[in-house]
């Protein structure tokens, strides 16, 4: 770490997010709602920075008939701050739609209007982000032997901006993860881009669809695809009998609790196993129940009518893929027997899940400084502060990538407004110019960018 703090010192940021979804929009607000209830010397400065050119969340999932696994109370704020401007009821009041949603008497809104309602809030702080900013590297800087603060490059086009930071908050989300050698193109998509691709067919007949998977996302594509294009078949593949239900019950759904995110830290790794393998079925690989009713009750009415357009190959898996010309033809095996099907399709969606992007990815030789445990995973505080060695005074934040150590909410909805929260709370009392009384360059308005 050769890198020395310069004399003529930029304006210095308490904390630089990097990616702007969901739970860094959480991280601002909560800064936000901080910022206006103390005085501006006590105000947090802050800056985000995302790739995207505007907010998006999962945009090719925005099927229109799709829910939310989550209740509506769990939004951005509500759990921290019921009397908040930035809940999804006061969204539903800016809309108009108030009395329509409380007359729906439905815990879980559309994905869609949930989409909008993150639109909706991040236009709100808006000026604490830089769309269209990849950050490409972290940079320490150096004082009397320890790194005093973090230098974060962002490239937007051609230029890039760099801006310092006392603090990092690590919010890069997942990554769509494939089977092994598979590769996604024109013909193979991943779920994350169905509806961006889907239109492309658009003029087309397509005779075949298939659709590997069996979570949510997957039924939710099939039952999608089915209605979409009356003229295709639609094969189902996955592994076991059929999909297995969400365990959505009120006892269970106590995994989901911001107390159990303490008793999951706390616990002996033994019995972190225990509680993800007794309750992987509140999140992974499962379905709600209506959806396979839906789908088995469409399979049965089909079979009576004598034409099935919607087939479940289950107890199988995809075992090659291959383009040829404008189809691709898949082999699909079977567990028990060994014996191949080959299919060809006009598509192969693979909605076989994400998976975590290296949470320290970005920080180059920042990351030497920050410690593992003893299988390699990143070692987190139970205020999600990453574990550094002493001479690294910073502090870098994880949304997402924590699940080892917090348990299953780590990068879900369900405890967003109450992570930001504790986040924000380590941030103003590790704050190390309050402690020391230091003053330090503030910004012309909270998150302004000079």
């Amino acid at each position: 770490m050769s890198q020395v703090l310069p004399g003529d010192t930029p304006l210095i940021h308490d904390l630089i997010g990097i990616g702007f979804g969901p739970s860094n929009v959480a991280m601002a607000i909560a800064l936000s709602e901080h910022n206006a209830s103390v005085g501006r010397q006590e105000a947090v400065t802050a800056h985000f920075f995302e790739s995207q050119p505007s907010f998006g969340w999962h945009r090719g999932m925005l099927i229109d008939d799709a829910t939310m696994q989550v209740s509506f109370l769990k939004d951005l704020v509500t759990l921290r701050n019921p009397s908040s401007e930035y809940t999804f009821l006061r969204y539903l009041q800016s809309k108009g739609r108030l009395i329509d949603f409380v007359n729906h008497k439905n815990l879980f809104p559309l994905r869609v209007e949930f989409h909008d309602y993150f639109e909706w809030a991040a236009a709100k702080v808006d000026d604490m982000v830089s769309y269209g900013h990849e950050v490409i590297a972290v940079a320490p800087v150096v004082r009397d032997g320890v790194v005093e603060y973090l230098d974060v490059t962002a490239r937007s086009g051609t230029e890039t901006v760099v801006h310092r930071a006392r603090n990092l908050v690590i919010g890069t989300g997942l990554r769509p993860l494939l089977p092994e050698g598979v590769e996604r193109t024109d013909r193979v998509w991943h779920n994350s881009d169905l509806l961006a691709k889907v239109d492309g067919l658009e003029g087309a007949e397509p005779t075949r669809f298939i659709v590997v998977g069996a979570g949510q996302s997957a039924a939710e594509n099939v039952a999608y695809l089915h209605r979409r294009f009356p003229g295709a078949e639609v094969c189902a593949v996955f592994s076991r009998y059929g999909y297995s239900p969400a365990d959505d019950s009120s006892f269970a759904n106590r995994i989901f609790d911001p107390e159990a995110v303490d008793e999951y830290f706390t616990a002996p790794d033994d019995i972190k196993r225990k509680l993800m393998d007794y309750h992987g079925n509140t999140n992974y690989s499962v379905v709600d129940i209506d959806l396979i009713d839906d789908l088995y009750r469409q399979s049965y009415q089909e079979k009576v009518l004598g034409n099935e357009r919607l087939r479940f190959l289950n107890i199988s898996r995809l075992t090659a893929v291959e383009e040829i010309g404008n189809q691709v033809r898949a082999t699909v095996t079977s567990l028990v027997t060994g014996e191949e099907e080959v299919l060809d399709a006009d598509v192969v969606v693979l909605a076989t899940g994400y998976s975590q992007a290296d949470p320290l990815g970005l920080l180059g030789e920042v990351a030497d400084s920050c410690r593992r445990d003893d299988q390699g995973r990143v070692r987190v505080e139970r205020d999600y502060r990453v574990t550094t060695d002493p001479e690294l005074r910073c502090g870098i934040y994880l949304q997402g990538g924590t699940e080892h150590t917090h348990g299953i909410t780590s990068s879900l909805l369900s405890n967003t407004a109450i992570r930001v929260g504790e986040i924000l709370d380590s941030i103003l009392d590790r704050g190390p110019e309050r402690a020391r009384g230091e003053s330090r360059p503030v910004a012309d308005g909270i998150g302004s960018v000079r």
